[in-house]
């Protein structure tokens, strides 16, 4: 990979940088990453016809930010100002404790909002930086041994990735270098949780709820804690420890952090409503957004998030789902995430992907695609054997039952469970395609083969 970080960049820089590239070409890289700060737009322009085979540039300036994001459909530009990106890394170094003692691995790409806010919380401290040409769990943990890594961020599909590979071929060197570990992109499951810390004992291990709107993360939580753990104080997700109902419901992120904002915006009187935020680090506009029509005061506007939540008692805030992507079944709303949350509790649930599926008679059908952990095995006629056995079965019987178990309401609980033997499709920066599952779940809802 080849790199270049340029800030407040000159025309004697811009051609210094053109000839780095030109001579990096002979040596034929996989991968090209430029992040110049405060390039003026002509400048810009000339950067687009010398570099037409880089796969990222990132410009970021006081008059010409921009950065490409998207999950689904057409991906669109945010314009995130200085401030932001300064805000917010000196928020990750006073809450996870970044230093210049640290060795940070970049798990995650430059291109996204969680590998270039950690980078600059990074560069800003003077820590050292470890490059991988791209996220594979063999090439991070070979890394994390060579260069003595302290440090990295993870979402759960990697963190998954990185336990497998150890599992596969025994071997553990080199983690108990790593101190740090920030988990983004959604939350960790208990078994991942205890799994990671086994992985990276020595680690502080935390997770952050944000988006590229808001310059990465607005709330952080610990999950583990090793000084804790080590004077016998057991540190455990509040999901765990809380065993309300009301709140197994939804998925803890945290606190904000000191320069955010947060409310719920609720109708009627339940307590569980729309998350938005304000303050230096929400975003300035949208890139196709007219300046004219965009507010001329961004830290007193508050941004519509997208999720549903709500704040419980301590001031942690829960997520229960997406504004638009809850399931409309038999006139109720039912938030995915909600039922995930349930199933994943379960010890043969690996991990699981709830979506709705048409129906005539409900509108929406509520569908858990379920993976199974190692050594479990799924059959239709298993609930005898799981209870008057020791072996490990699994069916829907039994996850029904699971549901009713943790006061998770009737018409929440799913209809149908299929047994999911591949790898859920995700996109680049971990996250469920909801959407091709709903789609092959679709394709195959006259037969529902359990081997999706």
């Amino acid at each position: 990979m080849f790199c270049i970080f340029a800030l407040h960049i000159s025309p004697f820089h811009f051609f210094f940088i053109s000839s780095l590239f030109v001579m990096n070409q002979s040596k034929e890289e996989n991968e090209i990453c430029i992040l110049i700060i405060n390039l003026s737009v002509k400048f810009c322009f000339l950067f687009r016809q010398i570099f037409l085979n880089v796969q990222t540039i990132l410009v970021l300036g006081f008059h010409f930010p921009w950065l490409y994001i998207g999950t689904t459909g057409r991906p669109k530009g945010v314009v995130i100002s200085h401030t932001a990106l300064i805000v917010q890394s000196l928020a990750k170094v006073a809450i996870v404790g970044y230093s210049e003692d640290d060795v940070y691995l970049h798990t995650a790409p430059l291109c996204h909002i969680g590998g270039l806010s950690s980078a600059m919380a990074m560069l800003m401290v003077g820590a050292c930086h470890a490059f991988i040409p791209k996220f594979e769990a063999t090439l991070a943990l070979e890394a994390i041994e060579q260069h003595h890594v302290t440090s990295l961020i993870t979402v759960p599909a990697m963190m998954a990735d990185l336990i497998s590979s150890v599992r596969l071929k025994r071997i553990q060197k080199g983690c108990d270098s790593v101190k740090k570990i920030l988990n983004g992109g959604g939350g960790l499951s208990d078994n991942l949780i205890k799994d990671a810390t086994r992985l990276f004992p020595r680690a502080k291990l935390l997770s952050a709820y944000g988006m590229t709107e808001t310059c990465s993360s607005l709330t952080f939580t610990t999950l583990f804690e090793p000084m804790l753990e080590a004077s016998g104080t057991s540190l455990q997700m509040l999901a765990v420890t809380n065993s309300s109902p009301v709140k197994a419901r939804g998925v803890c992120v945290g606190k904000p952090a000191p320069h955010v904002e947060i409310k719920i915006c609720v109708d009627g009187s339940s307590n569980v409503g729309r998350i938005l935020t304000r303050g230096p680090h929400v975003m300035l506009r949208y890139w196709d957004q007219i300046p004219e029509k965009a507010s001329n005061s961004v830290e007193e506007t508050w941004l519509d998030t997208g999720d549903i939540g709500f704040i419980d008692d301590h001031g942690n805030l829960w997520l229960v789902g997406r504004t638009n992507g809850h399931i409309k079944s038999g006139g109720e709303n039912i938030y995915p995430e909600e039922v995930e949350a349930v199933l994943i509790q379960h010890p043969g649930v690996l991990s699981s992907v709830v979506v709705g599926i048409p129906d005539p008679r409900l509108t929406e059908l509520v569908v858990a695609c379920i993976r199974l952990r190692e050594n479990w095995q799924w059959s239709d006629d298993s609930f005898k054997y799981s209870v008057q056995s020791n072996e490990l079965f699994l069916s829907s019987t039994i996850l029904r039952l699971h549901c009713r178990e943790k006061n998770l309401t009737g018409f929440k609980i799913p209809k149908i469970f299929i047994l999911w033997k591949t790898q859920f499709p995700l996109t680049t920066t971990g996250k469920i395609r909801r959407d091709q599952i709903r789609k092959e779940v679709m394709s195959q809802q006259l037969s529902f083969p359990n081997k999706l």
